[in-house]
């Protein structure tokens, strides 16, 4: 058992996405920051292949990077998504922009590319240092103390202060709340998801539609498409675990073409070596969790999927976890030298909002499989989209306010609530009146 002293230092557990991009934003203020990721350097070992999910980037992931002064870094790697492209079974396909106008896009980008981004620039910060291999495996919390486990040895360290930023089976949480009085809810949605490639054309161009978001949606599977800068595409497939054409009784060669010839025959052409990545890439589970508390004292504090892990239906996580990053510095910056009180004010004006989330993105879900393709549905969104823009202000779609603004989640609901609320009076308010209307003809 070797010591090291880490104290006047922040460590913060995990080196993904927020772990990464938070040790940036306290760096940035002269704090020592050390990282401890328990898996090898991305960048050197590389990513885990078929489980990346590629992510949209939207406005709350870039004010984050914006503030982080990286946005000019990270826009070149991205490909935008002006819309989304239903493909429906017949393989007919209909456009549907994401907003009013071209300032209201998504942005794909590669999770490990963005994770390598990150990771550089933090390890060319002077104030950071990162430690690979290192997993935690306890904590003293009544000593300060973390235990990590690398290369066969275990290391204790006495950081100032943690942040957890491990995932959504975050250790950090577990340690932090064993023996409290604590919540946590994990559920796993009955649905896997399988990861392919679409590859580019000969010439380097792109088979289907670059710069939108690609949709299959059937109820019995969903195919998601986001673009890559080189012209592929990431398919993500969802599919259910179990029961007839899932993943338990997709198995061999013929069951693959099988179910895509039932389900998606329009894809079955452009991917040639749709078996061979079947059999090589893993099956990935989803979950959501809700947890609390996020801290502990002015010693520990979560962020990300650690504290409030979603469904990527609604292509929040990363936006959501980039917006913890900047939620927990406005905190410390509200309450200097009180990081207690920093701490349980960045988890009261921040839970609300991303249990919000949460429920949101499991109702997206449905909406991707069975709704997208409805008249009705159709016709609702160019309804909100044409209020939108005769009232620019005032009206505003779902959708918008969660991916376009920084309007916390739970404001944004209430408001689509209250915006249903005046179409249904109104459509009350026109059928009373063509009712008046037709019963006053028929008097006279």
């Amino acid at each position: 058992m070797t010591e090291a002293s880490a104290t006047a230092r922040v460590a913060i557990v995990g080196g993904g996405l927020a772990g990464s991009l938070l040790a940036l934003r306290l760096a940035a203020l002269g704090h020592g920051v050390d990282v401890y990721e328990r898996r090898p350097d991305p960048r050197v070992s590389g990513a885990e292949g078929g489980r990346s999910i590629n992510l949209g980037l939207s406005k709350r992931g870039i004010q984050a990077l914006t503030e982080a002064q990286l946005i000019d870094e990270v826009m070149p790697t991205c490909v935008t998504m002006a819309g989304r492209v239903i493909h429906a079974p017949d393989g007919s396909t209909r456009y549907q922009p994401y907003g009013k106008d071209r300032g209201e896009v998504l942005h794909s980008i590669d999770r490990n590319e963005l994770n390598r981004l990150l990771l550089d620039r933090a390890e060319r910060h002077p104030q950071v240092r990162l430690h690979f291999d290192h997993r935690l495996v306890g904590v003293d919390k009544t000593a300060r103390e973390l235990e990590f486990e690398h290369a066969g040895a275990r290391l204790r360290v006495r950081p100032d202060w943690v942040v957890g930023a491990d995932g959504a089976f975050s250790r950090t949480r577990q340690e932090m709340q064993r023996g409290e009085r604590a919540d946590y809810h994990q559920e796993y949605l009955e649905w896997g998801y399988k990861e392919l490639t679409l590859k580019p054309l000969a010439d380097g161009s792109s088979a289907i539609e670059l710069e939108a978001l690609h949709v299959w949606p059937r109820s019995h599977g969903l195919f998601v498409s986001h673009p890559n800068r080189d012209g592929s595409h990431t398919l993500t497939l969802f599919l259910p675990f179990e029961g007839p054409d899932s993943f338990a009784t997709t198995r061999d060669e013929d069951d693959v073409r099988a179910l895509f010839t039932k389900y998606f025959p329009d894809l079955l052409p452009l991917l040639p070596q749709l078996v061979e990545e079947w059999m090589a890439h893993p099956v990935g589970a989803l979950v959501t969790t809700r947890t609390a508390p996020w801290s502990r004292e002015d010693w520990m504090v979560l962020v990300g999927d650690a504290c409030h892990a979603v469904y990527p239906f609604y292509g929040q996580g990363m936006n959501s976890a980039f917006e913890d990053c900047s939620a927990l510095m406005a905190a410390l910056a509200r309450h200097p030298g009180r990081r207690a009180d920093a701490f349980a004010d960045y988890e009261r004006s921040r839970r609300p909002h991303t249990d919000t989330l949460a429920e949101l993105s499991k109702a997206n879900f449905v909406e991707l499989r069975q709704k997208v393709q409805s008249p009705w549905f159709l016709a609702r969104k160019r309804l909100d989209v044409s209020l939108n823009r005769l009232l620019p202000k005032t009206w505003l779609p779902l959708y918008t306010m969660i991916a376009h603004t920084t309007m916390p989640y739970g404001d944004a609901l209430a408001r689509a609530r209250r915006q249903e609320r005046i179409l249904v009076g109104a459509g009350a308010g026109a059928l009373a009146v063509a009712a008046v209307g037709a019963w006053l003809m028929l008097g006279a």
